[in-house]
């Protein structure tokens, strides 16, 4: 029986996250009947490269999804408020990179490593939300933790990569570092403060209870993401002068005793997981590793000596990729061979 295609549409597929998705697509061969590159009005007449072939971005409306069956967005949250919900309308499954729809109480928040049986749920509204990719990369190696030992609560510090904010900001960075170098003053536009040679304690908005956006969507998210509420979970997100890949270090508080050992064998077999832990031979994750890979990566896997069920960790992914355009086409993957 020959393989079932689908009429694929990428929106935002001009910016970082878009151009991976299309990547994505096509190195993990998804099987696409036809592709639909939406972008704003300004990006619409480029052309770009989808195996082999040129296609022209269209400008993203409300009637670009008649006859598609799988939108991957990563247009931004105001976007995606406006169009999913035309694109369920029209028939068609979304599959949402924003943070705007990852906390409706109807809609999907998958990890296909973690909660793949969520993805049914997306019959609900006609949507599946991505997660943040700092919580994408956390909860994938918590997973199988969680179902052996319990968790009762995690303290997460991110240093995370600054193309987490987009392409300017990558500019921004190499622009900075240039100028610093050759001792010329630098411009600051993309963050409130000099990013080269530094690290901000600042991602998103700062909210009432002192958290950011940033740090309060992996409380929240993670939450969701395993179905259960009563983990405590506290975060401090920092970007950090890197181009590509978070890093993160994580303590957890486990309901039963675990041993780092038993840690690094549990998460030698874990789905998406790598294990990278032999410091005597400063052997260790490092981001400029994890770029370009789809895994995440973990180490410093060593025991709480404070408490009695503790364990530290330090985990990197790449943020665009398992961050985001690989986690969304993964989505896409079980929805295309389990439901559509």
């Amino acid at each position: 029986m020959p393989e079932k295609k689908f009429n694929v549409a990428v929106a935002g597929a001009t910016g970082a996250v878009g151009n991976q998705m299309i990547a994505c697509l096509e190195e993990r061969e998804f099987p696409v009947k036809s592709i639909k590159l939406l972008a704003s009005h300004r990006s619409a007449g480029r052309k770009q490269r989808f195996k082999g072939d040129w296609v022209v971005v269209e400008n993203l409306k409300e009637s670009s999804f008649n006859g598609v069956d799988i939108a991957i967005f990563s247009a931004g949250g105001d976007a995606s408020k406006k169009y999913a919900p035309f694109a369920a309308k029209a028939g068609c499954v979304v599959v949402d990179n924003s943070s705007a729809w990852r906390m409706d109480p109807e809609v999907p928040l998958v990890v296909p490593e973690v909660n793949p049986h969520a993805v049914a749920d997306y019959t609900n509204k006609g949507i599946i939300a991505n997660p943040n990719c700092s919580t994408i990369q956390m909860v994938v190696p918590l997973k199988p933790i969680y179902d052996k030992y319990g968790i009762k609560r995690i303290i997460v510090s991110t240093y995370q990569a600054v193309s987490g904010t987009g392409i300017k900001a990558m500019d921004e960075l190499s622009d900075q570092t240039r100028c610093l170098i050759h001792s010329e003053k630098c411009k600051i536009n993309v963050y409130p403060h000099q990013i080269a040679f530094n690290c901000l304690p600042h991602i998103d908005v700062f909210l009432d209870n002192g958290y950011t956006k940033e740090e309060m969507k992996m409380v929240n998210e993670t939450k969701k993401i395993l179905e259960d509420d009563s983990i405590g979970v506290t975060a401090t997100t920092v970007r950090v002068p890197v181009f590509i890949g978070h890093s993160e270090s994580i303590n957890i508080e486990t309901k039963k005793h675990v041993t780092a050992d038993e840690v690094r064998v549990l998460l030698e077999t874990a789905a998406g997981v790598k294990v990278v832990d032999n410091p005597k031979e400063n052997i260790y994750p490092l981001a400029i590793d994890a770029a370009g890979q789809d895994l995440t990566f973990v180490g410093r896997i060593r025991e709480d000596e404070s408490i009695p069920n503790g364990i530290n960790m330090w985990v990197v992914a790449d943020n665009i990729r398992k961050g985001a355009a690989t986690n969304a086409v993964q989505i896409a993957e079980i929805l295309a061979k389990e439901y559509l």
